[in-house]
Parts: C-alpha cells; structure tokens; sequence
C-alpha cells in the first residue's frame, strides 16, 4: 500500500461515505460515485419512489439492465463479426484454389 492509497471521500444524495481505495483507482471510484449520484437523483426527483434504500436498489436495478444490454449488444457485435470474417475466409479460400487451379 502506498501512502496515497486509503479512503476516499464520495457524496451520494448529499451523503458523503468514505471508500477505501487504491490510488490507481481513485478516478473510476469517484466517476462511479457521481454515475450512481445522478441515477439516484433522477428516481427521487421523479417522486415515484421514496426513501434512500428504495431509491438505492431501484437505481442499481437501473444500472444492472444497462450493462446487461451493453453485454447483449456487444455480443451480439462479436457474433456478428465471427460471423463475417468467416464468410471472408470462406471467400479467400475459394479464390486461392481458383487461383491454384488457373496455375495448373
């Protein structure tokens, strides 16, 4: 542990808690804390939703199904992509023993 490695202070609905974090993750500690922020404020200043706990797990339910469509798209990109490369090498393949048959 280095000496800047220790908790750090994040607000959350103008509470403030103090993390324990290493240094080289104090950036992504804090961009978190302000994501988690803004999504709490949304739900509460919607008024559909009263009370920190209420709020808190409605907001991580919120950035749960975020990430689980980031992942979705982003297999599906990958899916996608496998898909095409394949078709290429199917298409290179078949001009390479094209071009070994004119050879002959």
């Amino acid at each position: 542990m280095t000496r800047d490695d220790g908790p750090v202070s994040v607000r959350i609905l103008e509470k403030e808690y103090l993390v324990a974090c290493p240094a080289e993750e104090r950036d992504g500690l804090t961009a978190s804390a302000e994501y988690l922020n803004s999504k709490m404020k949304e739900i509460r200043d919607s008024g559909k939703v009263v009370g920190a706990d209420r709020i808190a797990v409605m907001a991580a339910l919120n950035i749960a199904h975020e990430l689980l469509q980031q992942k979705s798209r982003r297999q599906d990109y990958h899916q996608n992509m496998s898909s095409r490369i394949r078709v290429l090498q199917e298409k290179i393949e078949l001009a390479l023993n094209k071009g070994r048959q004119l050879e002959l």
